[in-house]
């Protein structure tokens, strides 16, 4: 079904993606959503009495994540200068650096595995212990977050299903997502199991704030569907969750964006989801809930792509009693400023010292997560990013983040700022996370890296009063050391910025980087940071 580089199966199957609203192939108006209960259910023994499942270098030999051809083509290379780039940068802000540390990877996981697709969340301080969860390909780690110890793992993701049976228990395919359910204190663990068909999208829901309690535990079946680059939004009334579909494993189906019955999962009961599937789109994210102001009752979920100098915006309105009355709106089609796509295809042509092996900018699509605030004036905002070229030759030219904050959610969405952030200097920027405070101060995390810069780790700012479209100068969290040789390309896939529940002020990041130059040897890294305004 699948075929493979060097060895066996990979998770998350790369895939290039983003038709633009404005192609002749406009998506029509579903009807209705297709609706699927669990494909199995139960709940597991807490995880603090589950034992780590660990494969060493010994059972597996190195794989790379497939990267599959466009199923589609749509050139986004305009050879325009860029409508949004940042020239001045907005005045510095004063950071206050907290704790950091490397999180899953060498030397503590013998790496047989790339892209990590790091990912991570931060949980609310409860009983005075916080956790941070890290999962990445294929392992995650439960850290206390104030000391930066690791207290369980490193950890197979299928760890959590022990016990469960079929592919969920047997597999450990990755392209994880861990997030913390800030209006339940739960924490939310997804991966995919894809050896086999039925093709399973595998979530586990925490039944207490503690991460090493017990588990409710979710197959979810997609049939002859391979649901691939999973991503996950907390919302009041679901957990939705979007992906790139597959037929067979081989052919582009489409976007898909599904809706899990939230409230049933928090109880342990039976859950079904509700999917619209976009034949013409992909590489969707749901938007996901931070702070403590809860949308309007009712509020539907945003879901985002990106196309030719547009944002394509849909409005999700779930209704588990009456299917009939669930609805996918959209898209609604945003202009913003020109770009080119990053390294013109969304491929590889980010360098780095001592080699001539470029990484792969995955700019073909907007970077993990789609982050929902709402304030206490009633405004809401969502902040997104996604890699995009500076300069005229996209080609050729060192990559940039562009950002987006939207406004006039729940009326007529618009763009309210957007900016193309460079730091003033040459050198490649991709791979970002953005997310907004209580204070609504913007913050990005991204990898950095040139022909005479490692691939670092690095982060920048802003706050409400800057002018609009501008970051501050960017704030190295980690130096890397490596460079990523041979003939693999690949690198992160994402990564994640989250904001800690307990001030909603505190940004916590994780991204990759390398020890010592090679392949299949990566390391990440945990940091978290705060602008001093939020209080």
């Amino acid at each position: 079904m699948k075929r493979y580089e060097k060895a066996v199966v990979c998770a998350g199957l790369w895939l290039a993606l983003g038709l633009a609203a404005d192609s002749p192939a406009a998506e029509p108006r579903q009807r209705g959503p297709q609706v699927l209960k669990p494909f199995h259910w139960d709940v597991s023994a807490p995880l603090k009495d589950i034992r780590p499942l660990q494969r060493g270098r010994e059972l597996f030999l190195d794989r790379a994540e497939i990267r599959r051809p466009r199923p589609f083509h749509l050139s986004r290379i305009t050879e325009a200068l860029d409508g949004a780039l940042q020239t001045r940068l907005a005045p510095a802000a004063l950071i206050t650096q907290g704790i950091d540390f490397d999180g899953i990877g060498e030397p503590n996981l013998s790496v047989n595995v790339a892209p990590p697709d790091t990912n991570g969340s931060v949980g609310r301080t409860i009983n005075g212990v916080g956790y941070y969860i890290q999962w990445v390909n294929l392992s995650f780690g439960v850290f206390n977050k104030a000391t930066g110890q690791l207290v369980f793992g490193p950890a197979d993701g299928n760890t959590l299903w022990s016990g469960f049976g079929g592919q969920c228990e047997a597999t450990n395919d990755g392209d994880p997502i861990v997030t913390f359910d800030k209006l339940a204190n739960r924490w939310v663990f997804m991966q995919f199991a894809v050896e086999s068909q039925p093709f399973l999208q595998c979530v586990a829901v925490s039944q207490t704030s503690n991460p090493l309690g017990a588990y409710n535990r979710y197959a979810f079946s997609y049939g002859n569907l391979f649901n691939d680059y999973p991503k996950v939004g907390v919302w009041p009334d679901a957990y939705y969750v979007s992906y790139n579909m597959f037929t067979n494993g081989q052919t582009f189906a489409g976007g898909e964006v599904c809706a899990l019955d939230r409230t049933a999962m928090l109880a342990g009961a039976a859950a079904s989801q509700q999917c619209f599937l976009l034949s013409n789109f992909g590489g969707l994210l749901p938007s996901d809930f931070d702070g403590t102001i809860l949308p309007a009752a009712g509020a539907p979920n945003v879901v985002l792509n990106f196309g030719s100098n547009v944002l394509d915006l849909w409005k999700f309105h779930v209704d588990f009693a009456n299917p009939a009355n669930t609805t996918l709106s959209g898209p609604t089609v945003l202009p913003v400023a020109a770009f080119n796509e990053a390294c013109g295809t969304g491929g590889s042509c980010v360098t780095q010292p001592g080699t001539k092996n470029k990484l792969d900018s995955l700019g073909d699509r907007l970077m993990y997560r789609l982050a929902y605030r709402r304030f206490a004036d009633g405004h809401e905002a969502l902040v997104v990013n996604h890699s995009v070229a500076n300069g005229r030759n996209a080609r050729r030219s060192p990559t940039a983040v562009r950002w987006y904050e939207l406004r006039g959610l729940a009326g007529t969405p618009s763009v309210f700022q957007q900016g193309t952030f460079t730091n003033g200097d040459s050198n490649f920027r991709w791979m970002g996370s953005a997310a907004m405070d209580k204070a609504g101060n913007i913050a990005v995390g991204y990898s950095v890296s040139s022909d005479t810069l490692r691939p670092s780790i690095r982060f920048t700012g802003r706050g409400p009063a800057d002018p609009a479209g501008t970051l501050g100068a960017e704030v190295n969290l980690l130096t890397g050391v490596g460079s990523q040789t041979g003939a693999l390309h690949r690198w992160g896939d994402y990564s994640s910025l989250s904001v800690d529940p307990d001030d909603d002020c505190t940004f916590w990041y994780t991204n990759e980087y390398l020890k010592a130059s090679g392949s299949f040897n990566w390391s990440t890294h945990v940091g978290s940071f705060k602008l001093n305004n939020c209080q």
